[in-house]
């Protein structure tokens, strides 16, 4: 499969709603397990560009987090397997850590979980039982330091923690793992801490085709499916393979507990036998899981308790082994362009190809709106002209729409350049919301906006100076785009199963 190039997505953000039935959050996984990675600063900028607010990594790099200072970036750091031991043995190795790792960036960077050891119960070597006294021992060093009020603590899992998930009323945990589990269970009830899984419909459609359904998977099926037991009705495998681990928590009597997906996500690409991983699929499943997550309130069994979600992953990482599609999660290539398109606001159906066939804009511009703040704008603005790769010589200083000299009027320009080459689609003028669609034409004397299909150096009918000009203050480094309001999508399933799958990815 040839490599998409999508050169960006317009308002590729997320956003935290709040009321009864969400305040759930949408964030992404940073990991950095490839040689072609930007510097953790250029992969801020991305991140703070698309307006993502949450994020998580796997380590407690120095670069990385001090490249999140002042950014106000929710951060959820991991302790590695191989850092376990340690940190079970001693509560001053667990002080050491805090007071090396970690309290030299905070609060600058704002680090909201710790997770302690990721999906122990799959790993090679058997550290599940360094687990609970590591979590003990970092929670304890947190009190000493006056954070555990505001740093959470606590551990990743696989769906391999249960021995049943089918049907979702029946979820129950593996008791081999119970002397591991339970004293888990215990520490996050009494610390109010989340139960933090991976979940992957994706390996649930791969390792059982013939009873699950792609569209299933995708959020995107037709019918529902009842739970005989309970009589509650299932559209979407993700919300089954989720209540499959509610109520294996609730026969535990740990009901109050709330779940955190802490990875999930669709690969872009695999090999020849992995049918399912391509840009379309993975633009599907992430496009309407998060739809369903921010607006959906909950699963059938908890409805109306907002739940965080983390997309796997930021970036495709080369070198992650197995399967081609192990190197293939990314919402984007590590030179920062977007593997596929998404729309993250919520507003649109999912973003057509980039081959298809568009012919007409239907007669619209796309221009700033007038009640956008300043720095909104010229953030929108930094980005259109920057890795918006669209044409900004216009606007330059003796250029056709130089004049009138102001944020929103150069902005219109660059907004209506991106709109007009991507398609003329909602998500292309949504900048965060502060692109708007209009009938109107703005072009005025010599500065002519664009029109689809219209050659990007055509932008104005006058002779423009080809010379390099230099940029005008409004036009400079990419930086984010502010949010949008999600939408919602109800979603239907053919088929029933969850199916528990171990990721074992190495990040």
């Amino acid at each position: 499969m040839e490599r998409i190039l999508v050169l960006t997505v317009a308002a590729f953000h997320f956003f935290m709603l709040s009321g009864f039935c969400s305040g759930a959050n949408v964030g992404v996984c940073y990991g950095r397990n490839a040689d072609d990675l930007p510097t953790p600063d250029k992969v801020v900028e991305l991140i703070r560009l698309h307006n993502i607010k949450h994020v998580r990594i796997y380590d407690s790099n120095i670069q990385v987090l001090k490249a999140f200072a002042n950014t106000d970036i929710d951060l959820l750091v991991g302790i590695p397997n191989s850092d376990l031991l340690p940190l079970s043995q001693f509560q001053s190795n667990a002080d050491t850590w805090l007071r090396n790792s970690i309290l030299p960036y905070y609060p600058a960077t704002k680090i909201t979980y710790i997770t302690v050891g990721a999906e122990v119960t799959e790993a090679p070597n058997n550290v599940s039982a360094m687990v609970v006294p590591a979590m003990q021992n970092v929670f304890t060093a947190l009190k000493k330091a006056g954070l555990h009020q505001k740093i959470k603590v606590s551990s990743t899992h696989s769906l391999g923690v249960l021995s049943r998930s089918f049907p979702p009323s029946a979820g129950a945990f593996n008791s081999k793992h119970a002397l591991f589990l339970r004293p888990m269970l215990e520490f996050l009830a009494e610390n109010d801490s989340p139960f933090m899984v991976n979940v992957y419909p994706y390996y649930a459609y791969v390792d059982s085709s013939n009873n699950v359904s792609l569209d299933y998977a995708l959020f995107e099926s037709s019918s529902e499916v009842i739970d005989p037991n309970t009589g509650l009705l299932y559209t979407n495998m993700l919300d089954a393979q989720i209540d499959a681990i509610n109520y294996a928590l609730t026969g535990l009597n740990f009901k109050t507990i709330k779940i955190m997906i802490t990875e999930t996500g669709w690969p872009s690409k695999g090999s020849a036998r992995e049918n399912a991983a391509t840009p379309d699929d993975a633009q599907t499943y992430n496009t309407n899981l998060i739809r369903h997550v921010m607006n959906d309130g909950g699963t059938p069994a908890k409805p109306g308790q907002g739940m965080d979600v983390y997309i796997f992953a930021l970036f495709n990482e080369n070198r992650k082994p197995g399967l081609d599609s192990e190197r293939n999660w990314g919402l984007f290539f590590p030179d920062q362009t977007s593997v596929y398109n998404l729309d993250f606001t919520g507003r649109g159906a999912v973003s057509r190809p980039p081959d298809a066939n568009i012919t007409s804009s239907n007669g619209t511009w796309c221009i700033a709106s007038t009640t956008a703040s300043e720095a909104d704008l010229r953030n929108g603005l930094d980005w259109a002209c920057g890795p918006g790769n669209i044409d900004c010589s216009a606007i330059q200083p003796r250029q056709p729409c130089f004049e009138p000299d102001n944020l929103a009027s150069h902005a219109s320009y660059a907004f209506n350049s991106y709109y007009q080459q991507n398609g003329a689609s909602d998500v292309a003028c949504s900048f965060g919301g502060v692109g708007i669609r209009t009938n109107k034409n703005p072009s005025y004397d010599n500065c002519i906006y664009m029109t689809l299909g219209m050659n990007s150096t055509g932008a104005s009918n006058s002779t423009m100076n080809q010379q390099a000009a230099k940029p005008s203050s409004s036009v400079g480094t990419a930086s984010f785009v502010s949010a949008g309001v999600l939408g919602r999508l109800l979603v239907a399933s053919l088929a029933y199963l969850v199916v528990a799958h171990t990721s074992a990815e190495t990040h």
